[in-house]
């Protein structure tokens, strides 16, 4: 019962690697710089089920790998966004 939520978490990560994969065929930098933001949200998911499996014992532990999951997550998405903004642009 233990193993239930990382594997829960864990699920919910591949829809991002899915969406990696699916504008991984687009042919320009912008797409490929997409497809790179969305196969680290769901490194980031995916490291953090694993984290929350071994931590499964200790609160504190748990609690550090759900605010790490979190920032890292919300700190790609802010990238993810950035990078939409800019659109086809350089720097």
């Amino acid at each position: 019962m233990e193993a239930l939520v990382p594997l829960i978490v864990a699920v919910t990560g591949l829809p991002a690697l899915g969406l990696a994969a699916w504008y991984a065929r687009a042919a320009d930098a912008h797409g490929r710089g997409l497809a790179l933001r969305w196969a680290l949200i769901a490194l980031a998911i995916l490291c953090g089920a694993v984290a929350l499996y071994f931590a499964s014992g200790s609160r504190l532990a748990v609690s550090a790998v759900v605010v790490a999951m979190v920032v890292a997550v919300n700190a790609l998405a802010v990238s993810m966004i950035v990078h939409l903004r800019r659109g086809g642009r350089s720097r």
